[in-house]
């Protein structure tokens, strides 16, 4: 038998769904066994599910072609044929709130791709670089669900990881006042320029609800665990625009930010640069080497040559100078499929693993 863990996709025929499926073959410890969707794609072959629908520049891994989808909702069938779930289920906020805690109830850990559950208390919301210890609210989520061995987690929005990570790095000099603009992808929104061809050459100055989230969520994930939930930091302050751009892969963010104690540019670039975290330090399979590099060059990052720096698990940041407004801008790209969502899950169930609360069943 595989020493591997037994991973099902829950909504494993979307565009998220498509990219953990790709993420996951030949993964060392994750071994994808069940995909389940909707009524109308169970029961067909995956293959037959997605059809023409495959949108990854990758072609379909062939260990999945063949397995027989399951119906998302037969929740008891699905979590007795795995060790956990990753969920990327194209439901209501609610419906997607319900079904993740029955899975939890079977005692089937569920690690998240959607935002229902990431302002829910006792789930924490993690990017491993940064707040691996708010794993532990767990223990705290198992107490209200009833379970032993079932939780949700989930990773933030894709719009933060171009910079939440570098005010992370910068934390000894106290970022507290923040102002960024993202130029978000059209995956970002589960579409290529295929079936969204209106997006060629367009901008949209609107992403529903992606301004609250890019605000709202570091402060979150730079939060403590009091009582037995996440109380969310109060600083820094953090104003943002999301704009939609005609680019496949890949969020860029503009940002300024004020400090309260002086860094030099050089300190600045040291502490990006330098920054890890638990999955460096555990060498998960996922992580990155470096989380973050710096370039020098005037018109880096760019999407076409950066995008997939570290097979899209790291953050690249450029253009760091000083502002007359503000104390310093820079700019940030991140792969908002990759790391933003599908990898960042995986690298999040990875350090699941590792911390000893994914085991086998």
């Amino acid at each position: 038998m595989s020493e591997k863990l037994r991973v099902g996709i829950l909504g494993g025929t979307g565009m998220v769904g498509q990219r953990f499926i790709s993420l996951l073959e030949n993964h060392p410890w994750f071994d994808v066994t069940t995909i389940a969707a909707s009524a109308r794609s169970a029961d067909r072959t995956y293959a037959e599910a997605v059809g023409d629908r495959w949108k990854l520049a990758t072609p379909m891994p062939e260990a999945v072609k063949d397995l027989i989808v399951m119906n998302v909702n037969e929740v008891e069938e699905v979590a007795s044929k795995v060790d956990f779930v990753f969920s990327a289920v194209d439901m209501t906020k609610d419906e997607i709130k319900k079904i993740e805690e029955d899975y939890a109830k079977t005692e089937t850990p569920v690690v998240s791709n959607n935002s229902a559950h990431r302002w829910t208390p006792d789930v924490p919301m993690v990017v491993p670089e940064i707040n691996p210890d708010h794993m532990k609210v767990i223990e705290f989520q198992r107490k209200r669900l009833g379970t032993t061995r079932g939780f949700v987690a989930v990773k933030p929005n894709c719009s933060i990881q171009s910079y939440a990570p570098v005010l992370t790095a910068w934390k000894e000099f106290e970022p507290y006042e923040v102002v960024a603009t993202t130029y978000q992808a059209i995956s970002g929104a589960g579409k290529t320029f295929k079936d969204w061809p209106e997006m060629e050459g367009n901008i949209i100055p609107y992403i529903g609800g992606e301004e609250e989230k890019s605000e709202k969520e570091p402060l979150r994930i730079w939060g403590e665990i009091r009582d037995g939930v996440i109380v969310p930091a109060a600083s820094p302050v953090i104003t943002c625009q999301c704009i939609r751009v005609p680019v496949l892969n890949g969020h860029t963010a503009a940002v300024f930010v004020k400090l309260r104690k002086k860094a030099d540019k050089e300190e600045l670039i040291d502490r990006l640069v330098s920054f890890k975290g638990a999955p460096q330090e555990l060498g998960l399979p996922s992580a990155p080497s470096r989380f973050i590099q710096y370039l020098e060059e005037d018109n880096r990052p760019q999407v076409s040559l950066d995008v997939d720096y570290e097979k899209g698990m790291g953050i690249s940041v450029g253009r760091l100078r000083e502002d007359s407004v503000y104390d310093w801008k820079f700019v940030g790209l991140s792969h908002n499929t990759v790391r933003g969502a599908a990898g960042g899950a995986v690298l999040c169930a990875e350090l699941l693993k590792a911390q000893g609360y994914i085991t086998k069943k």
